[in-house]
C-alpha cells in the first residue's frame, strides 16, 4: 500500500488548534547514518472539518506537507507502516514494548520528513503515558490496525496540555488492567456501552444500566453495585479537564489519569492523621543474654524489634548479622552452627574452584562467564576505595570482593553479576573479615533484593510505581509539583530503590541502616517509606520553585552524604504509623505496607492480619499516640484489623 499524495492533505482547510515544540522522534541508534533524535513539533490540526493528530520534524516546517504514514482507512486510502524500533538502551530505563502481529520491513530512509506522521483521531485506538525513558515522559500512540507510532519524547513537557486538547474531540479511558494506557472514545455513550458489554464488568444486563450510570454514576454504583474501575470513572471524566491533579483538599473530584489499574471502592478522599512523634533507642548492646544454654536465640522477636529501634553496637555485629541475613537459623544450638559452618565453608570452595580451573582457553569460548569477569573488575576497581579495607593497589580486600563475587555467579549463574551487588558485598565483607561468611550472607541479602537486578526490571518499575502511592496518600502536593515537572515517575529514586541507599549515606551509616531493613519491620517495604520520607523533607526546596526535571534530579543527586540517618527513619516510621491509623486507606496503599494480603483461594473469607512482628512493633510504638476508634464494617477494614496503641 502507499501513502496519501502529500497534495491530497493539503486541499483541505486546516486549522490549528494545538502545537508544542521541543518533542523528540527518537529514532534507531543502531544506525550508524541516521540522526538518533529528530526534534519537532505535536499538533492537533483540523482539515475539512476533521481532526488529526501530527508530528513533523523541525527541519520540515518550511515545507508544504510532511509525509504521511497514518492515514484514516477507507475504500480508496491505505497505511504505510514502519517497524519501528527505538533502538537505545538508556542506563536502567523501564520501557513498555509491544509485539506486531506481523514484521514489515524498514522503508529506506534518506530525510527527517519521512519519519512524520499524521493520524486522524478517529483512527487513534490508544496512547500509551511513560515516564522511563532518560528520565523524561514519552507517548505511543497506536492506530486502530494496532500498529504503535514511533514514541514521541516531550523533552520540554506538555504531555497534559495536550492530552487536555485531545479530549476536545474524544474520550480517554484508562484501561482497567494497565494505568498507564488509555483507550480512545468518540464522545457518546454507545461507544462507552460497548466498552462494558466488551469488559463483563457488570451483571446487570438491563439495557437502560449505562444510561443510568452517566447520568449518575455515584447513585448507580452504591445502589446496585460495590465497585468500579478506573476504566469507568476515567470514561466519565469531564472532557476539558481530564488529567487537572487533585489537591488534598479536591476530595469529590475525578480520580487523576494517574489512578492505579484494578477495582477500587468509590471514596471521598484518604483523611490522614498528624504524624505521629517518633523517638529511636539505643543499638543492641548485648548478645549473650539473650541465648539459652545450648547456645539458641531465645527470643527473636525481641531481638528484631531492638535491632529496628536502635541498630547494633559495632562489636555484635559479625555474630547477629548472621542470624539477621539466614546464615545461621535463629533456633539453632551453638553445635548446629559450627556444622553449618563447615558445610557452608566447603560448598563455598567448591563452587570458587568451579571458576578457578577454568583454563584461559576454556573462558575464550565462554562469553559469558567472560563478561561477568569484565564487569566485575571494573566495579571491584572503584567500590568504597576510599574505606581503608578495599584502599590502595593489590589491596586483599578487593581480591576478596572480586572472589566472592565471582563466587556468586556460579551459585546463581542464571542471575550472574550486575552492576550494583560489588555495592552490597561491600559492607558485609567488612564487617564479617570473612571471605566464606560474607559470601553467605550475600546470598541471603540477594534473597530479599535479586528482584532489583534482573534484566526485566519489573521490580524496580513496581516499586517506583507503589512509592508513588505512598506519596499520593503521604503528599499528594508535593507529587502533583514533581507530576507537573515531568518528575512524577520518581526516576530519580530508582539508584536509592536499587542498592538501598548504599550511596546516598555515609559507610557507617549504610551498616546502622541496612541492619534496621533486615529486620523486616515494620513492614518489607520500609525502604519505600524512607524514600518517601526522603523526598517529604525536601518539599520546601520544591514546591513553588521553578526547578524544571533536570534541576531536580540535580539537586536529589546532590544530596548525597547531606542527610541524616535518624531523622530520615524516623520519618519513614512516622509515615508507616500515620498511613496505619488511617480508617479508609485505599487497599492499594495497604498492600505496600504490609496491612492487606488477599486471601487465599482455599480461604477466601478468613481476613488476613499484620504478621505477629509488626503487631509487636505497633504495640510498643509510641505510648502517647491516639487509640485508634472501632474499624468500619467496610470491606477494606474487614480486611485487616486496625493497629491499636497503648
Amino acid at each position: 500500500r502507499i501513502p496519501i499524495p502529500q497534495n491530497y492533505i493539503c486541499c483541505f482547510v486546516t486549522q490549528l488548534v494545538f502545537e508544542k515544540e521541543g518533542v523528540y522522534l527518537h529514532t534507531n541508534a543502531k544506525r550508524s547514518n541516521q540522526d538518533t533524535t529528530i526534534p519537532g513539533f505535536i499538533r492537533i490540526v483540523e482539515r475539512g472539518g476533521e481532526p488529526a493528530l501530527e508530528w513533523s520534524a523541525l527541519e520540515d516546517e518550511g515545507r508544504n506537507a510532511a509525509a504521511v504514514f497514518y492515514t484514516k482507512k477507507d475504500g480508496e486510502g491505505g497505511v504505510e507502516d514502519t517497524n519501528f524500533d527505538p533502538g537505545y538502551e538508556p542506563d536502567w530505563a523501564v520501557i513498555s514494548t509491544v509485539k506486531r502481529d506481523r514484521v514489515r520491513e524498514h522503508p529506506p530512509v534518506k530525510e527527517t520528513s519521512q519519519w512524520s506522521f499524521s493520524l486522524p483521531l478517529s483512527e487513534l485506538y490508544s496512547l500509551r503515558r511513560s515516564r522511563f525513558s532518560l528520565g523524561r515522559n514519552f507517548l505511543v500512540f497506536t492506530s486502530r490496525g494496532g500498529h504503535p507510532l514511533p514514541p514521541l519524547h516531550f523533552h520540554r513537557g506538555g504531555t497534559r496540555e495536550l492530552l487536555r486538547a485531545l479530549q476536545r474531540y474524544i474520550i480517554l479511558a484508562p484501561s482497567p488492567v494497565d494505568g498507564r494506557l488509555f483507550l480512545a472514545y468518540a464522545h457518546d455513550s454507545g461507544a462507552l456501552s460497548q466498552s462494558f458489554d466488551d469488559l463483563h464488568l457488570f451483571d446487570d444486563g438491563s439495557s437502560d444500566l449505562v444510561s443510568r450510570f452517566i447520568q449518575d454514576p455515584y447513585a448507580t454504583t452504591f445502589g446496585g453495585f460495590s465497585k468500579v474501575t478506573n476504566f469507568f470513572r476515567g470514561a466519565l471524566r469531564p472532557p476539558d479537564s481530564p488529567f487537572h491533579p487533585r489537591g488534598p483538599q479536591d476530595h469529590h473530584g475525578p480520580p487523576s489519569a494517574d489512578d492505579e489499574p484494578g477495582f477500587e471502592l468509590i471514596t471521598c478522599g484518604v483523611e490522614l492523621g498528624p504524624k505521629p512523634d517518633v523517638t529511636r533507642g539505643q543499638p543492641l548492646d548485648k548478645w549473650e543474654e539473650f541465648l539459652d544454654p545450648e547456645g539458641r536465640v531465645k527470643d527473636p522477636q525481641r531481638i528484631k524489634e531492638l535491632v529496628f529501634r536502635g541498630g547494633i553496637t559495632p562489636s555484635l555485629r559479625k555474630d547477629v548479622w548472621k542470624f539477621l541475613l539466614g546464615f545461621y537459623p535463629w533456633n539453632s544450638t551453638v553445635k548446629e552452627r559450627e556444622d553449618i559452618l563447615r558445610m557452608k565453608t566447603d560448598e563455598y570452595f567448591r563452587m570458587k574452584v568451579q571458576w578457578k580451573s577454568v583454563s584461559e582457553e576454556q573462558e575464550m569460548r565462554n562469553s559469558l562467564l567472560r563478561g561477568y569477569r569484565s564487569l566485575i573488575e571494573r566495579d571491584v576497581s572503584r567500590t568504597d576505595r576510599h574505606n581503608t579495607f578495599f584502599s590502595g593497589n593489590d589491596n586483599p580486600g578487593l581480591t576478596l570482593l572480586n572472589d566472592v563475587l565471582m563466587t556468586y555467579c556460579m551459585f546463581n549463574f542464571d542471575l550472574g553479576y550486575v552492576q550494583g551487588m560489588s555495592d552490597l558485598l561491600a559492607p558485609l565483607l567488612f564487617v564479617t573479615q570473612n571471605e566464606v561468611e560474607s559470601f553467605w550472607c550475600l546470598t541471603g541479602f540477594m534473597e530479599m533484593v535479586h528482584q532489583n537486578f534482573e534484566e526485566s526490571q519489573e521490580a524496580m518499575k513496581q516499586q517506583l510505581l507503589q512509592l508513588s502511592l505512598l506519596m499520593k496518600a503521604l503528599d499528594p502536593e508535593l507529587l502533583d509539583y514533581l507530576d507537573s515537572q515531568d518528575s512524577g515517575s520518581l526516576c530519580f529514586c530508582f539508584r536509592w530503590l536499587l542498592i538501598w541507599f548504599k550511596r546516598e549515606f555515609s559507610f557507617e551509616d549504610i551498616l546502622s541502616l541496612w541492619e534496621v531493613l533486615w529486620t523486616r519491620l515494620p513492614c518489607e517495604n520500609f525502604h519505600l517509606l524512607m524514600a518517601a520520607s526522603i523526598l517529604e523533607s525536601q518539599r520546601g526546596e520544591f514546591i513553588g520553585s521553578d526547578h524544571d526535571f533536570n534541576t531536580i534530579l540535580k539537586h536529589i543527586n546532590e544530596l548525597t552524604m547531606k542527610l541524616d540517618l535518624q531523622t530520615v527513619l524516623r520519618g519513614a516510621e512516622s509515615n508507616y504509623l500515620q498511613l496505619a491509623c488511617c480508617k479508609e486507606l485505599p487497599v492499594k496503599v495497604q498492600e505496600v505496607i504490609g496491612l492487606y494480603v488477599p486471601p487465599s483461594p482455599d480461604d477466601e473469607t478468613s481476613p488476613e492480619s499484620e504478621s505477629h512482628e509488626t503487631q509487636q512493633l505497633l504495640s510498643q510504638s509510641q505510648a502517647a499516640a491516639t487509640e485508634t476508634s472501632q474499624s468500619s464494617n467496610s470491606t477494606a477494614a474487614a480486611a485487616r484489623p486496625r493497629p491499636t496503641y497503648p
